[in-house]
């Protein structure tokens, strides 16, 4: 496959995943500000998603005052923000428009129709009228493009490099909506008397990552930030885990490794063994976000291996 292709099919999926990690990140900020806390803690919850985003300072350069309303339209509606869901829905496109002859008439028409509805949706503020419903329509867009991929494309490298870019995208933004959260809990210390809160905080976490359910059925107990913390790292049985988005990434690595890709699937499997071994117990001896920031470093460095072994035309 041609390095321009397989660039394009990559970032395509990575496009998609990150508007859909970013709603869904969105989702949760905004339920944990409807509870009853402090209006500077308020504040925080928004300046941290920022933050872990990495987007605090091009925010800051654009708006005069930190808000939940200018935040939501910064990371939704904003063309200048690369992060945005409509920048994010639009370069998803557009690879996607480039490669048009790889892939299937379901899955163009489906990332095509996205955008254009995108845009409607702009223009009739969906987002101001009902956000929850918005951030339900970009989960629901992007679940069905991954089904449509999955359902019809052929399983070729093209399919692979989708599938790669889709978990890279997917362990990045997961370890991201759980240090956020988990750091901002552990610095706001909650008193017994505050329990009920303190479950729906960790309820409205769980259901950002669609893993309340699974976390009932998996631990049939009270929530508690250990739990959320291993069930969104550690359990291979979890679809938006660490663990399962690694196992991935190596399965996918291995079906389309080269002679110049042994580095990154070594990383990559060195991570995912690292993720397998351990105990929970362990990394919050160690320090969770020591561990998620660390983690962070090595799925960026994964990510340059990748562009440089397979999307990166090789100089003659």
């Amino acid at each position: 496959m041609l390095s321009r292709t397989a660039d394009h099919l990559f970032w395509m999926a990575r496009y998609t995943e990150r508007a859909e990690n970013t709603a869904r990140l969105l989702d949760v900020n905004l339920q944990t500000s409807l509870l009853p806390q402090s209006p500077q803690a308020a504040e925080q919850g928004w300046r941290a998603m920022l933050g872990i985003s990495e987007l605090q300072s091009l925010y800051d350069h654009q708006y005069s005052a930190l808000t939940a309303e200018d935040v939501l339209d910064f990371m939704v509606n904003d063309p200048t923000n690369p992060s945005s869901i409509t920048s994010c829905l639009f370069q998803a496109r557009e690879n996607a428009r480039a490669v048009r002859g790889s892939l299937t008439t379901e899955v163009w028409e489906t990332l095509n129709t996205t955008w254009l509805e995108m845009q409607v949706h702009v223009k009739n503020r969906m987002l101001k009228r009902d956000p929850g419903q918005f951030f339900e329509w970009v989960k629901h867009r992007s679940h069905l493009s991954r089904g449509v991929n999955f359902g019809t494309m052929l399983k070729d490298d093209a399919f692979y490099f989708i599938r790669l870019g889709t978990f890279l995208e997917r362990a990045d933004n997961t370890a991201r909506i759980l240090d956020v959260k988990f750091h901002g809990a552990q610095e706001d210390k909650k008193s017994d008397d505050e329990a009920p809160i303190d479950f729906y905080y960790w309820a409205a976490i769980l259901r950002s990552v669609s893993a309340f359910e699974i976390y009932r059925k998996v631990y049939r107990d009270v929530i508690t930030p250990a739990r959320v913390a291993e069930l969104l790292m550690l359990r291979p049985d979890m679809p938006r885990s660490l663990l399962a988005c690694m196992d991935e990434v190596v399965a996918n690595l291995r079906q389309v490794s080269n002679d110049l890709s042994a580095d990154t699937e070594r990383l990559a499997g060195k991570l995912h063994a690292d993720l397998q071994f351990t105990r929970i117990e362990d990394i919050l001896d160690a320090g969770l976000h020591d561990y998620l920031t660390a983690f962070l470093e090595r799925i960026y460095e994964i990510g340059n291996g990748v562009s440089r072994d397979f999307l990166v035309p090789i100089a003659a």
